[in-house]
């Protein structure tokens, strides 16, 4: 089968297609034909040796986690699944991106009938990482969250988990993507200089929690707006977050099959919305991650093996 591939530390570059032997189905796992899969920009810490510190005993490294597909073979011990079935989950071996991954079959889930192939592929990681974060601050309906990177593919999805439950959301995003907030109950506003004015003048009764998606100039932020710091979350600014207080959950938090598939049915039924940036070949695995970079997406960018 063809997956992508790196063997060594680096930009975008270094990832290559590569042809590797298609995973045995060891017990208690499915071997899934993969339709699509997500790109994310936690991997391109990884590549780059952020997050294994350059460890040379962790190449070479395939990549991705999302994925949405087919069951091609069901491994012994495994019920509840059939070959054929659509799915749509994750891995934790950073090998989603190929033509066929084998995972436990405890990060399946059905894949809902009214959900594309790219968004199921695209869904796990934004998903879990969103509800991680909505949990992190406890909104209450009526109360008034600041969230930064509201149009990203997390970011996104937060800022609909929270108008879905009445609410207040001011997001920061660029003025592109403005009528998509406004059409999710949201209130935009610009980034950049005069932001915190721009929100204080939206914010008449007040901050109650900040979720940061972006950087870590939000979590100071979100305390130089008076917000507790165990009511800021972010789920990319760790360093921030441990050096005020403030809360960093994500996907691992909320990695569970239940909280995948009620999900998915909120995709489904149309109560969230998964924007569709692009989607890429295998081969142009590096165009992916360029467009990825520039931080600049409306939702997800997903491979289409």
């Amino acid at each position: 089968m063809r997956a992508v591939r790196f063997e060594e530390w680096g930009d975008r570059s270094v990832l290559h297609v590569a042809e590797v032997p298609v995973p045995e189905v060891a017990p208690g796992r499915v071997l899934v034909k993969v339709r699509a899969a997500g790109v994310n920009p936690g991997e391109s810490a990884i590549r780059q040796g952020v997050v294994d510190d350059h460890d040379p005993s962790k190449l070479p490294s395939g990549q991705g986690t999302d994925l949405a597909g087919t069951v091609a073979a069901i491994g012994l011990d495994v019920d509840g699944f059939e070959e054929g079935e659509e799915v749509l989950g994750w891995s934790w071996e950073r090998s989603s991106q190929a033509e066929y991954v084998s995972v436990p079959a405890g990060q399946l889930v059905p894949k809902p009938r009214l959900i594309s192939w790219e968004a199921a592929g695209g869904l796990d990681v934004v998903a879990t990482t969103a509800a991680a974060a909505v949990r992190a601050v406890d909104p209450r309906a009526g109360e008034t969250v600041v969230v930064s990177g509201a149009a990203g593919g997390v970011g996104g999805f937060v800022t609909q988990l929270l108008t879905n439950e009445g609410v207040d959301v001011i997001a920061i995003a660029s003025e592109s993507n403005h009528d998509w907030l406004r059409s999710k109950n949201a209130r935009p506003v610009a980034y950049g200089d005069g932001l915190e004015d721009r929100i204080r003048e939206l914010a008449t009764n007040g901050i109650d929690a900040v979720i940061d998606t972006f950087g870590p100039e939000y979590v100071h932020l979100g305390i130089t707006l008076g917000v507790p710091a165990d009511r800021i979350e972010t789920v990319i600014a760790f360093e921030a977050a441990a050096e005020l207080g403030a809360r960093a959950s994500g996907s691992a938090d909320t990695a569970d099959p239940e909280i995948l598939s009620a999900l998915a049915n909120m995709v489904a039924d149309g109560s969230i919305e998964v924007p569709i940036a692009a989607t890429f070949p295998l081969d142009r695995v590096q165009d992916a991650y360029a467009q990825l970079e520039e931080r600049h997406t409306r939702g997800k960018i997903v491979l289409v093996p």
